[in-house]
């Protein structure tokens, strides 16, 4: 603990769990709330991707690969420990995606979810994986490398892997290249 300006002690941020709700509308998840604080570093936000993972193997919850952008803003109507949420910004094979231009200021994370019909389970003794990528781009010129993560987990909430990286290649993986290209569209 550390101590505020008045000599009370303050939990340090780390000690503030991060909370994830997920809405949908007609059975489809259109996004998740995040609560609490937002994650800190590489690793916590790979921890909040294997928890989204979690979410997207729900049967029905995702119906195709999705791509979620990171918005700092607080919805309107919201519990008052909301920080922010992670809304679905479209499917990745829809043609239309790539055209409308979906970030207007580029977003502090983007999240892409694969639904257990479209992973492929790196254990060939894992069924109903899912799996998906987190993106924190960075600005290379400036000396900020690129973060990502990865995670696949099982619709009973087992972790099947989970890894992240700092100096990502953006080419080099399947998934960060279509995040690094949506980015620049």
């Amino acid at each position: 603990m550390s101590e505020d300006t008045t000599g009370h002690e303050k939990p340090r941020s780390g000690s503030v769990p991060i909370g994830l709700t997920p809405f949908h509308r007609d059975g489809e998840l259109r996004g998740i709330l995040i609560s609490g604080r937002w994650p800190d570093t590489t690793l916590e936000w790979t921890q909040t991707l294997v928890a989204s993972v979690r979410i997207a193997c729900r049967p029905g919850f995702l119906r195709t690969t999705t791509v979620f952008s990171v918005i700092e803003d607080r919805p309107e109507v919201c519990d008052p420990d909301t920080v922010g949420l992670m809304l679905a910004v479209g499917s990745v094979i829809d043609n239309g995606f790539v055209d409308a231009g979906p970030f207007y200021t580029p977003p502090p994370a983007l999240l892409m979810l694969h639904p257990p019909s479209e992973t492929r389970p790196s254990l060939p003794e894992c069924s109903d994986v899912a799996s998906g990528c987190v993106l924190l781009p960075g600005l290379p010129e400036l000396g900020l490398e690129h973060r990502a993560g990865w995670a696949e987990a099982e619709a009973d909430g087992t972790v099947v892997m989970m890894r992240n990286q700092v100096g990502v290649d953006l080419g080099n993986d399947p998934d960060t290249a279509v995040l690094a290209m949506l980015l620049a569209a």
